[in-house]
């Protein structure tokens, strides 16, 4: 850890050759990019020479040179420039151009990576800074090839300099950055379950985020399975709309010997990147309570068209908040259970829990992942953890191959109280979690039980129906000033008693009470006259978290409070005596 804390200070002491001319906000727009260009530039040269020699012969054969080039390479990318770093400084009058050229001789799933990170634009603003060729100078000096630095090393390294850039940059940190301890969290509840069977020889999964960022959610479960297992193999695949974010998680996962060609660009709501494919598992920390008007005709074209067949058959959330079109997203990717299943964990703020009356899009999607059992956990985070809110979060832990004990079940857990303070504060990241806050919760959870601590209520385990309820209209007759009940005069209506709009209610019933004893307890005894509308009935499904886990506190005794007011009472007359001497 030592060699790679070194490495990475002396590639961020790089930065402060652009103090002054870069806010250090922009710092990360040159560092990140030409860490990538440096590696890839050491990953390659060894096999440069023979991969130009390759390139001339099928060039001179006329035959599409990329197979062979790729063979020689022995990478999944290549670079046909003649130049590199080391030998482009040699010529300072043309660095710019020069540079320009080599990361045009990139393959175009690398060129893609530096165009995202928009490079050449970098490059002009450090030319007419007078930086360019300091800069460049300075990477080609240190060396990064795999033989001096692992791909382990290098993604701790890459992933040390996106944290330091994402803190200098809370608006950066807030959208597309989450924090590492909440990652782990979500990563250990993800695999708990599984961690014996990823402890098998040679054994492969796959791991999909919607809302990937900087990647550093597939970094986090990636490093976790080969802690359990240097054998096993985790695949990743992501998608991600904010350009840089995409370029730092592409070029994170290139330098980490991942196939980039599984990082998607683009909105995964409108536009799925990956159609048609399931995984093993699933993270996600979508951005809370963000609208998607802006996509709202692809969506509900999908919605109408293709019903349960698409992502969002069971409803669609109000369009001031997209959190539950991503949590369907992922339930759409879960690999059947006669394949193996899936589970997965996703961060959402309070709103999808009980935003919503019944028949409401809000309260489909809950009652559709509540009736096909995919609700396994729901842990509530301590407020002030995220870097661009202090608002209330949750994760929701899904699977469609829940263990039998857990059949049936949801488990709520109040993790709000275990955080410690930070010794100092990040935008409005206040709190964190500590190795013992996540084991404590990974321990709640895995026992799937009821618990206390400290007297209060941590953990709470309810059948699925305890969520649902029976939202019924209760109608009362209209009168005419005589006080005599109206009644209908034709069709389905005539003789019976006319609805006073006026006096129309509703009350919710819990799926598990019958309605008609509910209505004969809470209804009839204050009005005799009224009924049910059956035919207006809808079923609803909410998890009004925070009153699972209310704890009753009683009142001061009066006399206590008595005294109290009386001695706060005889100082204002005190004050007041002062004040007239």
């Amino acid at each position: 850890m030592a060699a790679e804390s070194s490495l990475s200070a002396f590639l961020w002491s790089i930065a402060d050759l652009l103090r002054g001319d870069f806010k250090q906000s922009e710092y990360g727009k040159v560092i990140l990019p030409f860490t990538v260009l440096r590696r890839l530039d050491c990953v390659l040269a060894p096999s440069k020479a023979a991969v130009l020699a390759e390139l001339a012969q099928r060039t001179a054969q006329g035959v599409p040179p990329e197979p062979f080039l790729l063979k020689r390479a022995g990478q999944s990318f290549v670079n046909t420039s003649t130049t590199q770093l080391g030998t482009l400084i040699g010529d300072p009058d043309h660095v710019a151009e020069n540079l320009r050229a080599y990361v045009d001789g990139f393959s175009p799933a690398v060129r893609d990576v530096f165009a995202r990170f928009e490079l050449h634009a970098q490059i002009d603003r450090l030319a007419k800074a007078g930086l360019l060729y300091l800069v460049t100078e300075r990477f080609a000096r240190v060396d990064l090839h795999p033989d001096v630095v692992s791909n382990a090393q290098m993604g701790l390294v890459f992933e040390e300099l996106i944290r330091k850039f994402a803190e200098l940059s809370n608006e950066t940190a807030g959208e597309h950055f989450t924090p590492r301890e909440v990652i782990r969290l979500m990563v250990n509840l993800l695999f708990i379950e599984d961690d014996e069977a990823l402890t098998r020889p040679g054994v492969v999964r796959s791991l999909y985020d919607p809302t990937a960022g900087t990647g550093g959610m597939l970094s986090v479960a990636e490093e976790h399975v080969r802690a359990h297992n240097p054998a096993a193999r985790l695949v990743v695949f992501g998608q991600e709309l904010n350009p840089e974010s995409y370029a730092i998680c592409k070029a994170d996962m290139l330098i980490k010997g991942q196939d980039i060609g599984n990082i998607i660009f683009g909105n995964t709501l409108s536009a799925d990147g990956l159609p048609g494919k399931t995984f093993d598992y699933m993270l996600s920390n979508p951005p809370f309570g963000v609208e998607w008007k802006k996509i709202e005709r692809e969506v509900r074209r999908e919605h109408e068209e293709r019903g349960e067949a698409g992502r969002f058959g069971p409803g669609l959330p109000r369009v001031s908040d997209g959190s539950l079109l991503f949590l369907l997203h992922l339930v759409s990717k879960m690999r059947p259970p006669a394949e193996g299943g899936s589970r997965l964990a996703i961060v959402l703020n309070g709103s999808p829990l009980f935003t919503g009356g019944a028949g409401s899009g809000e309260s489909e999607i809950r009652r559709a992942l509540l009736e096909r059992d995919l609700v396994e956990a729901i842990i509530a985070l301590p407020t002030d953890m995220f870097y661009n809110t202090g608002i209330s979060t949750y994760i929701w832990v899904l699977s469609n191959r829940k263990a039998p004990s857990r059949a049936g079940k949801v488990q709520l857990i109040d993790a709000s109280g275990l955080h410690q303070k930070m010794r100092k504060s990040l935008g409005s990241k206040r709190k964190e979690l500590s190795d013992a806050h996540i084991d404590e919760i990974c321990r709640l959870y895995g026992a799937g039980a009821d618990a206390q601590r400290e007297g209060a209520p941590v953990s709470r385990v309810f059948p699925t129906a305890a969520f649902g309820y029976r939202t019924i209209t209760i109608e009362r007759p209209a009168r005419d000033a005589a006080g005599q009940v109206l009644r209908g005069e034709k069709g389905k209506g005539k003789g019976k008693p006319v609805a006073d709009a006026a006096l129309r209610d509703t009350e919710n019933v819990p799926l598990h009470e019958d309605v008609g004893a509910y209505f004969a307890r809470e209804v009839l005894p204050h009005a005799p006259d009224a009924w049910i509308d059956h035919d207006k009935t809808k079923v609803g499904y909410e998890i009004p978290f925070n009153r699972h886990f209310y704890v009753f506190k009683p009142p001061r005794p009066l006399a206590e409070i008595d005294a109290e007011l009386a001695g706060v009472s005889a100082r204002i007359l005190q004050m007041i005596g002062e004040l007239s001497r």
